[in-house]
């Protein structure tokens, strides 16, 4: 349980993300599909839609760990939702870190997993892609 210094020390939109749960869902057969484990032991899955104009249709996660691993998770869904796949790669944990405003130095490890595990699940969309293709 967090203590009463959470709600008063943090930025209304960390609060906001850390406990929206609107994109947690796992998804069957994604286009793409990213997970990992950070150095913290809390661990990330990323689902992503794209649909025919190649732009994000959909995100979801799921998540083991804290609420700042469900922040950066919400902020990248946020950054990133209805964008082209090409332009999402510019989402970078700095990027998370200043939209949330308050995240804890001793927790940008959890942007970074985030964005890490929304990255594999970019990477995992692009070979699918290449490989219906026919691409090498």
């Amino acid at each position: 349980m967090e203590s009463q210094d959470f709600w008063n020390v943090h930025s209304l939109t960390l609060i906001e993300m850390a406990y929206e749960a609107g994109s947690r869902e796992r998804l069957d057969n994604p286009d793409g599909y990213g997970a990992r484990t950070g150095v913290c032991g809390d661990s990330v899955e990323f689902f992503i839609m794209v649909d025919e104009n190649n732009c994000l249709s959909s995100i979801s996660f799921d998540f083991d760990g804290c609420v700042y691993t469900a922040a950066c998770c919400n902020t990248v869904v946020r950054l990133a939702q209805g964008h082209a796949v090409d332009k999402a790669w510019n989402i970078s944990d700095d990027m998370v870190k200043e939209y949330l405003q308050t995240l804890p130095e001793d927790h940008y490890h959890c942007a970074e997993l985030c964005v890490g595990a929304f990255y594999l699940a970019l990477t995992d969309y692009q070979n699918k892609r290449s490989i219906k293709k026919g691409c090498k």
